[in-house]
């Protein structure tokens, strides 16, 4: 669609060209200069030579003045020229005329050297005139003058045969020069009239086929592009089947609770099917909100933007959104080391997913009823290298290594997971792929059997370590 903005053909074309014109023109101006001045140095010396040829003839008589010995023909011979006119005078040093033509006097300071050439009108035609003085034998001055035509011949012969092989061959660069750029824009055209044709369907990237380097980073971009666009249709796509697969089974769950509930009359059974139904919503909630988090991944691997944060402000955010859970479930919840400030590089949206997720694990999987009270500790550190570890620990019955490497994979559940048939299988998968994003190290701490979990994630380095408080 046409906006009335000039091409980008047409404004490399014009800046090429304009000062291909003006460089041609200034040379124009110089060469003029040139011609004209080196074509009167060539008739200024013909001029002077007929000068001296004539002082050389001016004789003193036995009167004791001073005369021009030669005749009339022999002075036309002497000033013979087939394409100009020539004048000639000869008079004394205080002006008077010894031969020749009196309006040729002209006045100067005495005595002349250099020879002076000068411009004359004489019987209504522009003169070149020179000047000489002569000594002796008496002194006197000889002018020399000249009509132009030949000069001014020649000097346009010069202009032409110079000038115009420079404006055909201004003329043939151009013409090469729009050529060229014509073929080197192509490929925007063909960049652009590709994507126009294409369905927005189609996400494949574009072929390469850009001979300059600009072209081809356009064409890389549009293809990086296309690859993040194809990738969050995929995401939304996966997501979109997750919710369908994930969310099926709870609510056809709540489905047959309810009906089976309706189809009973005794308050004791309802309140069994209204708790059941429950526990089946937030399994499903919990199932939807592991299913968002899924879906932040890909947003956070191409928006996201690592900074730094307050690590010490997250763990007790974390804190305080789980105590009530924990408090209700019996479990100890409690956090070391976020008394002083801890700047880590991350993303904080990413640090609170990390923290959720391991906190819904323990309190899910770490309970040990049986032998007493249940713990969950959040701690930061510091490693022998300085970087900073949050560290996520409960006395639950643990992870086995053997395990660790399956359950952080996206819908692998857990030994207890599956046996009790609850979880999603997404929480550690979400876990590892946050910290792959942050660019942190997530481990599992090796301990003795039934001695619970501990997740470490040690942080990349910043400039800043844990504060002194």
């Amino acid at each position: 669609m046409s906006s009335g903005l000039p091409s980008l053909q047409a404004r490399l074309v014009s800046r090429v060209i304009f000062p291909l014109a003006v460089m041609w023109f200034a040379g124009t101006l110089v060469i003029t200069g040139v011609s004209r001045y080196f074509t009167q140095k060539a008739f200024d010396r013909a001029l002077l030579d007929d000068a001296y040829a004539v002082a050389s003839h001016v004789r003193l008589g036995s009167d004791n003045e001073l005369s021009l010995g030669l005749s009339s023909n022999e002075t036309e011979t002497l000033l013979f020229d087939r394409d100009e006119v020539l004048f000639l005078a000869v008079f004394h040093a205080d002006g008077r005329l010894i031969a020749g033509h009196s309006k040729l006097y002209v006045p100067t300071s005495e005595p002349i050297h250099p020879p002076v050439f000068t411009e004359l009108i004489l019987q209504g035609q522009q003169l070149r005139a020179v000047v000489i003085a002569r000594a002796g034998p008496m002194p006197f001055k000889v002018v020399i003058a000249q009509t132009t035509k030949s000069q001014d011949q020649l000097f346009r012969a010069l202009l032409l045969y110079s000038i115009g092989p420079q404006l055909m061959l201004l003329l043939a660069l151009a013409l090469w020069l729009k050529r060229a750029i014509t073929e080197d824009v192509r490929p925007l055209s063909a960049l652009a009239a590709s994507l126009n044709d294409r369905d927005e369907h189609d996400l494949e990237p574009i072929p390469d086929k850009s001979r300059t380097l600009e072209i081809r980073r356009l064409g890389h971009a549009v293809n990086a592009l296309l690859l993040r666009i194809s990738r969050t249709v995929q995401s939304q796509r996966e997501f979109a089947g997750n919710v369908a697969h994930e969310l099926r089974t709870p609510l056809a769950g709540i489905r047959a609770l309810a009906e089976y509930g309706l189809t009973q009359d005794k308050p004791t059974i309802w309140r069994q099917q209204l708790l059941a139904v429950l526990e089946r919503e937030q399994y499903a909630s919990h199932t939807i909100d592991q299913l968002l988090a899924l879906a932040l991944i890909v947003e956070a691997r191409e928006v996201f933007q690592l900074q730094t944060m307050r690590l010490d402000q997250s763990v007790r955010d974390a804190l305080l959104r789980h105590l009530r859970r924990a408090d209700a479930m019996g479990v100890d919840l409690g956090v070391r080391g976020a008394d002083r400030p801890v700047e880590v590089l991350g993303q904080t949206s990413l640090v609170d997913g990390i923290l959720d997720n391991l906190i819904d694990n323990s309190l899910r999987y770490g309970k040990r009823a049986a032998l007493g009270t249940s713990t969950i500790t959040i701690a930061i550190e510091c490693d022998a290298d300085g970087r900073v570890v949050l560290m996520v620990v409960d006395n639950g019955q643990g992870i086995n290594r053997k395990d660790w490497d399956r359950v952080i994979e996206r819908w692998s559940k857990g030994p207890i997971a599956s046996a009790l048939r609850i979880g999603t299988g997404l929480g550690l998968y979400l876990v590892a792929e946050y910290c792959r994003i942050l660019r942190a190290d997530l481990t599992l701490d090796p301990s003795a059997p039934d001695q619970g979990t501990t997740i470490r994630i040690t942080f990349a380095p910043t400039t800043s370590a844990l504060s002194a408080g």
